[in-house]
């Protein structure tokens, strides 16, 4: 019965619009009054210990990067880098478009940032190419998902503060997911572009290619800065955090000179705007992991599933399911929240490793932002386009299909996920 009360008063209030944060709460707490002995009172406290961690100061020092990054001119500059070197090929401009998705969500570690950064300049200047409308916005709006993938990742730091699991490992993890990723979907683009009777051109000169990477240099530092500083022991990940944003703070005032001491008050507001969604969904999500566990419920289900004997392959079908279903309605960070308490103590008993279990869930995520009805990238890049919601997520739906056999392939095949952490964390 508490379950049943908790999970559906939970959705019943997501359905009629109270926004997710106070869904969690508000389900909680009144579950925790009527159907149990717990005391409301020790809610403060919980919420105190679950936000009071140190790898949680990563995430609004990975966002504040993102934003100082995508407010410049560093997209333009990622975006002159892979059209040098993949430009010339048939469909070579909105593979490029991808190309630098792959890049900037490296930079960014934001969905919506990179849709918004690479897509403002491509959009036009794919359809201008004389490639159909639906070609540009389709790549760049599913390519710019990769960036919960790509470390680095808020949504992996929210998973491993939840799961207990090692973030530097996480983003080790999601390094070879997101490059396969990116290159089937540059793939299927160069193979549509020549049967729609695309031809290759000159490329350009190496000197060239060599004199837009220079330009586009600083901005992909970052990425040696945040991946190589943790790898080779230099920072933590929430020290990786706070030296991305000083990085991406100085080169975009100083080197590149995008932005202007008056327009840090905007981006650091944006920022932490931002910032307290996420945390106010952590704080709830606190709570309601607190009740899930003090009534034993994680343990019963897992109990169940497991005297059920469906095995490792049939739990996953369901969990693959279960999240492409929640995040079609949900944010990222909402879901990890709430599923993670509920599915892992099952993977794991089955055998599933956690850093494996994050990367099938961020990609299941990727599926989420854009597909309907809440796609978060679908709305961006309508507001980009003017295209209708519908026209969009019909251009979306061959790279939309790209992802899914891409999530088989990262589901069940664990070692695209552990090969890389494995080789420089052991084990």
């Amino acid at each position: 019965m508490t379950i049943a009360f908790l999970f559906i008063s939970l959705f019943g209030l997501m359905l009629i619009g109270v926004p997710v944060a106070v869904s969690l709460g508000a389900s909680t707490v009144i579950t925790m009054l009527f159907f149990t002995d717990l005391d409301v009172a020790t809610i403060p406290q919980l919420i105190f210990d679950g936000i009071n961690k140190f790898a949680l100061m990563a995430i609004p020092m990975f966002i504040l990067a993102g934003n100082l990054l995508s407010k410049g001119g560093s997209a333009r500059r990622i975006i002159d880098f892979a059209k040098s070197m993949v430009g010339h090929l048939p469909g070579g401009l909105p593979m490029s478009a991808i190309f630098a998705c792959v890049i900037f969500a490296a930079v960014s570690g934001s969905s919506p940032a990179t849709v918004v950064a690479i897509g403002s300049i491509m959009f036009v200047a794919i359809k201008e190419a004389g490639y159909p409308k639906e070609y540009a916005v389709g790549g760049i709006t599913t390519a710019g998902s990769l960036g919960i993938l790509i470390p680095p990742s808020v949504v992996m730091i929210v998973y491993g503060v939840t799961a207990e699991v090692s973030i530097a490992q996480l983003f080790m993890a999601g390094v070879v997911p997101g490059l396969m990723l990116g290159g089937m979907m540059i793939l299927q683009t160069y193979i549509g572009a020549k049967k729609l009777g695309f031809k290759a051109t000159t490329p350009e000169p190496w000197s060239e290619r060599v004199k837009k990477f220079g330009k586009a240099f600083w901005a992909l530092l970052i990425v040696v800065v945040v991946i190589g500083g943790i790898y080779g022991g230099i920072f933590t990940p929430t020290e990786a955090a706070a030296a991305s944003a000083i990085y991406a703070l100085i080169i975009s005032l100083f080197v590149y000179k995008d932005i202007k001491f008056k327009d840090l008050w905007d981006i650091c507001l944006e920022s932490a705007i931002t910032t307290a969604m996420i945390f106010f969904i952590i704080a709830n999500a606190v709570v309601f992991a607190y009740l899930l566990t003090s009534e034993n419920i994680p343990q019963t289900i897992a109990d169940s599933i497991l005297a059920a004997n469906i095995g490792k392959i049939g739990f996953l079908i369901i969990v693959n399911v279960l999240l492409f279903i929640m995040g079609q309605f949900m944010e990222p960070s909402s879901v990890v929240m709430i599923m993670v308490p509920l599915l892992l103590p099952i993977a794991t008993a089955l055998g599933v490793d956690p850093v494996h279990f994050g990367i099938l869930l961020i990609v299941n995520m990727e599926i989420g932002m854009i597909t309907p009805p809440v796609g978060l990238n679908l709305f961006v890049a309508s507001g980009l386009t003017g295209m209708n919601l519908k026209d969009v997520i019909v251009a979306c739906l061959p790279w939309t299909l790209t992802l899914f056999v891409g999530l088989i392939l990262v589901t069940y095949i664990p070692e695209i996920s552990l090969w890389l952490p494995r080789l420089m964390y052991g084990g």
